[in-house]
């Protein structure tokens, strides 16, 4: 009788996986886990020299640059790696920014700048990538979204990544029912606070602190290595019965 081995289905063996906003935070730690797990991953970023860098600790990956803002780089990016890898089996749309403000003091530029890198590259990226998937019927998309996504961020006032988020959480739902019958699987994955490029000195501003330990059930940051789980099971077999969902890690932020 075979032995029962649970964690094989967590391999990413012979896989290609590309991370967008993999040259820090979450996306280089999310390369890290897909690499570990045996993967062909695919960095990418604005900051060709730390994709490089990166590549270079991890063999066999391979650093492109791309800007996600712009629609000529998104359309290469895909092209390159079907081109030079043969497909794409996991798709991480990580990148993401946000520009903190009230609604008063935002501009419609501003709004239009977050929704193109947060929402609508994401949509491409999907798209572009979803053809090769459906033709064979095989692929994961994770849409890395946030807690935000989900409840409003004030007193951090910023609406256009919570609208940025939201529409991501909705999108991933709609693109799962579209392709549920052609074999490709589409989820998100929505963070609470973690320390990261985009949080930079939250971790040690005392008001930060005191915010996050005063309204997070767990009172405190999460750390990276607390997504590790959840972004392997996302990107693997594990969840090959799972499609259209949020799978928040937040310390309990969203449960109250």
């Amino acid at each position: 009788m075979a032995s029962f081995d649970p964690f094989s289905q967590f391999s990413l063996s012979g896989q290609v996986a590309i991370v967008t906003g993999a040259s820090s935070g979450l996306g280089a730690r999310f390369s890290r886990v897909l690499h570990a797990a045996g993967a062909t991953v695919v960095l990418t970023a604005r900051r060709l020299d730390r994709l490089e860098a990166l590549a270079a600790e991890l063999p066999g990956a391979i650093a492109v640059r791309c800007d996600v803002a712009e629609s000529t780089d998104r359309e290469a990016l895909i092209a390159h790696v079907i081109a030079t890898c043969g497909r794409v089996d996991v798709l991480v749309n990580n990148a993401g920014i946000g520009m903190p403000n009230s609604i008063e003091n935002e501009t419609l530029e501003d709004f239009r700048q977050v929704m193109e890198v947060n929402t609508t590259a994401i949509w491409h990226l999907c798209k572009l990538a979803g053809v090769d998937m459906v033709s064979r019927k095989s692929g994961v998309i994770i849409n890395v979204a946030s807690v935000l996504g989900l409840v409003g961020s004030t007193p951090i006032k910023q609406s256009n990544y919570c609208a940025s988020k939201g529409a991501v959480v909705n999108l991933t739902r709609e693109l799962a029912l579209q392709w549920a019958r052609k074999g490709v699987r589409v989820n998100t994955l929505c963070p609470g606070w973690f320390q990261s490029e985009m949080t930079a000195g939250m971790e040690s501003d005392p008001g930060a602190k005191a915010f996050i330990s005063s309204n997070s059930p767990m009172p405190r940051m999460g750390e990276e290595h607390e997504l590790d789980g959840a972004i392997l099971f996302l990107a693997s077999s594990a969840s090959s019965f799972m499609t259209g969902q949020e799978v928040v890690v937040d310390g309990g932020w969203t449960a109250r």
